[in-house]
């Protein structure tokens, strides 16, 4: 049986083109010990392009390309010609036939869409993290956050946590409350990235009552009484006063404009 040698070649990493290879393959060699696959990655010059065509000669190989320039496509195919090889192009139709689609021009940049990909992990990432450290869950969290937010409850620490994580942001958020001490890790953190959400007693009042109505509670609990609120806020103010943190007041900001200032003033922020 005649071996099958295939070279893989990108201006990339590669993955694409192997995978769409090996699955070929497998329709005629299910044993991929007699199947012979070398990658040849980031090719980004005409002159390596000339050397593959001259080893894949050699070895009687097929080449199996994904380039996102035309300029190289084309070169390779010109070279796998005078050389009398077999050559696949998996990405130029496709990248052909959308751009005419939308009368568009490709920007042919190597390795997008393993950028994408980066980006979308983190973002996974980071809402899993925002899961995991809600709500003081564990102080843990913490130290390893980008943002920490620190607040009374109701004050958005929630909705913005998860809007920053979209964001591709590590946050937790540390519920503080008079009757217990705040996590230790809250005083070891580098303040700069440490927020403190403050609300107007009034504001508050009125969001915790529409809460306890909510859960079909009676308006008039302890949770949502001025008093019990006012004092929280002053426990509040001791805390975020020892932790050294910026305050930002949220009674009249929606999540977005609260994100959008949290991020402006972190240090080294990631655009």
């Amino acid at each position: 049986m005649r071996k099958l040698t295939l070279f893989i070649v990108s201006d990339s990493v590669g993955e694409t083109a192997d995978l769409v290879a090996k699955a070929a393959a497998c329709q005629f060699r299910q044993d991929l010990e007699t199947v012979s696959m070398k990658r040849f990655s980031h090719v980004e010059d005409e002159s390596q392009l000339r050397e593959i065509a001259y080893l894949a000669k050699q070895q009687q190989a097929v080449i199996i390309y994904t380039l996102v320039k035309s300029s190289m496509r084309e070169k390779l195919k010109q070279e796998c010609q005078l050389n009398g090889l077999n050559c696949i192009d998996l990405l130029g139709p496709i990248v052909e036939g959308i751009g005419n689609s939308l009368g568009e021009k490709p920007k042919e940049e190597p390795g997008l869409v393993r950028q994408l990909d980066e980006d979308y992990f983190k973002k996974i990432e980071a809402i899993e993290f925002a899961v995991k450290y809600d709500d003081g869950r564990d102080p843990r969290g913490v130290m390893k956050a980008d943002i920490v937010l620190v607040g009374v409850s109701r004050t958005s620490k929630t909705p913005l946590s998860q809007y920053l994580a979209h964001r591709s942001f590590k946050v937790a958020n540390v519920p503080l409350v008079p009757e217990v001490d705040p996590p230790e890790e809250l005083y070891n953190i580098d303040p700069k990235k440490c927020f403190g959400l403050v609300i107007s007693p009034n504001v508050l009042n009125s969001i915790r009552k529409e809460r306890l109505i909510v859960l079909g509670l009676k308006d008039d609990a302890n949770y949502a009484r001025i008093e019990r609120i006012k004092q929280e806020l002053d426990h509040f103010e001791k805390v975020v006063s020892k932790i050294g943190c910026k305050v930002i007041d949220v009674s009249n900001r929606a999540v977005e404009e609260t994100a959008n200032l949290i991020l402006s003033e972190l240090p080294n922020r990631r655009l």
